[in-house]
């Protein structure tokens, strides 16, 4: 049986100021969690994690699990609760001006406690950049709601194309740390 967290938010309007994150994509199947920060306009744009076709993170994860690349949302989707993955944002809404996390202002977390309640066999989280670590860290971890000592956590460099490292280089740093998991 599938579960997912449902959203009482208003989608983002494009150009707005205000930008909210999406539900998560989970199962109760799901072992880890991969944190983002909060989607960047394109992903608005699209209403899809990852939107922005520069962006490297479904190229990444087919290629860790050994599968094509999607070609659809919906494939997309499928692939990561086939390999037992959850997937959402560290931000529930914030401030920003397009998509930079360096332009990010007046954040409020997503409720990590209740939805770590309602999927238990999340064990593992692992952060799509530095960013989003140190965001859960400030705003999840010091707050009291969830303790790192509860999960196993993989830093991994960021699929957006505003980071400097190739494809292969990502890669290769992602089939590392997240293979086997």
């Amino acid at each position: 049986m599938e579960s997912e967290v449902v959203s009482s938010k208003k989608p983002t309007e494009i150009g707005s100021l205000a930008k909210y994150s999406f539900p998560p994509i989970v199962t109760a199947q799901a072992r880890t969690l991969i944190l983002g920060t909060l989607p960047g306009e394109k992903s608005l744009q699209l209403q899809q994690y990852y939107g922005h076709p520069q962006n490297h993170f479904w190229r990444l994860l087919a290629a860790i699990f050994n599968e094509p690349p999607p070609a659809d949302y919906a494939e997309r989707v499928n692939l990561l609760k086939r390999n037992h993955c959850a997937l959402w944002d560290v931000l529930e809404s914030a401030e920003r001006v397009g998509s930079s996390d360096a332009a990010i202002r007046n954040p409020t977390a997503n409720p990590f406690a209740k939805f770590f309640s309602d999927y238990p066999g999340i064990k593992t989280i692992a952060f799509n950049g530095q960013k989003a670590r140190a965001l859960f860290r400030r705003y999840v971890v010091k707050s009291g709601h969830v303790s790192e000592q509860d999960f196993m956590m993989i830093d991994l460099p960021s699929s957006s194309p505003l980071y400097t490292k190739s494809l292969e280089e990502k890669l290769a740093v992602w089939k590392a740390k997240l293979t086997g998991i």
